[in-house]
């Protein structure tokens, strides 16, 4: 029985509408999945995309759910479980002192197709049925693989209404992902431009500026710096992994050399090939699974 209830904008917790005041930040996970998807295989604990609670971008230290459970500042308002469909998981959190609500939904991993076109469509501004929280969206974020190396997908075009940001945390999302976005409407804050891991660290990050009103190199900057302490490499590697809108020459690869690669399934931040994004990695254990946290973990996806 699927116990997944879809959220309303008129849920009101602790005596007020959830979103009455605050930012709304939704975010798309597309759980890893070693089956599904194409790329280099990850320990099974945390590469099976049918299952929320270990997998490597949502259960896993540095997972959306465990991480923003423990960042501090953030408390989960709540968690909705479904054992079918193609989301699995919904949370949502609160920040008080930055005055935004994070709304996260995991999507089963064979269906990172499914969670590319609703990534897009809450890009654009178009409500779903049952999901009120798309229109309110202020930022759109997607965490994952890169699908769009395997298979394409349809942007719609902008809805009107308010306009919304956007961060892609996927490898080379700038060169795959920035024509659709421009075509939603949605501006893009943060975007890659090399073979990275990404882990909701960085997210938490963007976000304590982005309420703030940083942009361009100011939320570059916290990105890089995130993901220098998380990986052990230098400032400078690690902010070369990201770009930022107003200065689209910034990040330090060349697009081409990795979205032009031969096939799906080249090694993207794992020992064997590939980069992880400017500096060492390795592939997280299963211990990470359950709350360890290994120095220099590998690119993602």
């Amino acid at each position: 029985m699927r116990i997944l209830l879809m959220m309303s904008a008129l849920c009101v917790f602790s005596g007020h509408t959830l979103f009455a005041d605050e930012k709304v930040v939704y975010v798309f996970v597309a759980l890893c999945d070693n089956r599904s998807q194409g790329i280099v295989p990850v320990p099974e604990k945390i590469g099976n995309g049918d299952k929320p609670a270990d997998n490597l971008y949502w259960g896993c230290s540095d997972g959306l759910k465990t991480y923003f459970k423990r960042a501090k500042g953030w408390k989960l308002l709540s968690e909705e479980i479904s054992s079918s469909g193609v989301v699995l998981e919904r949370c949502t959190f609160k920040n008080e002192s930055l005055g935004l609500v994070l709304v996260a939904d995991a999507y089963r991993g064979r269906e990172i197709k499914q969670c590319l076109e609703d990534f897009f469509s809450a890009a654009s501004g178009r409500e779903k049925s049952g999901v009120s929280a798309y229109g309110k969206a202020d930022m759109v974020v997607y965490i994952g693989h890169n699908g769009l190396m395997e298979f394409s997908v349809e942007a719609p075009s902008a809805a009107g209404g308010k306009s919304r940001e956007a961060v892609v945390l996927c490898c080379v999302s700038q060169a795959c992902f920035g024509p659709l976005l421009g075509k939603s409407g949605a501006q893009p804050i943060l975007m890659t431009t090399q073979l990275m891991y990404p882990g909701s660290f960085i997210l938490e990050a963007v976000l304590q500026g982005w309420a703030k009103g940083e942009r361009g190199e100011k939320i570059r900057t916290r990105a890089g710096e995130a993901y220098a302490r998380n990986q052990k490499i230098s400032a400078k590697a690690a902010r070369g992994v990201f770009v930022a809108p107003d200065n689209p020459s910034s990040g330090e690869q060349a697009l081409t050399l990795f979205v032009f690669r031969s096939g799906p399934h080249f090694a993207e931040g794992w020992p064997g090939g590939g980069s992880t994004g400017g500096g060492r990695g390795r592939i997280p254990s299963v211990a990470d699974a359950v709350g360890g946290s290994p120095p220099g973990r590998a690119g993602g996806r």
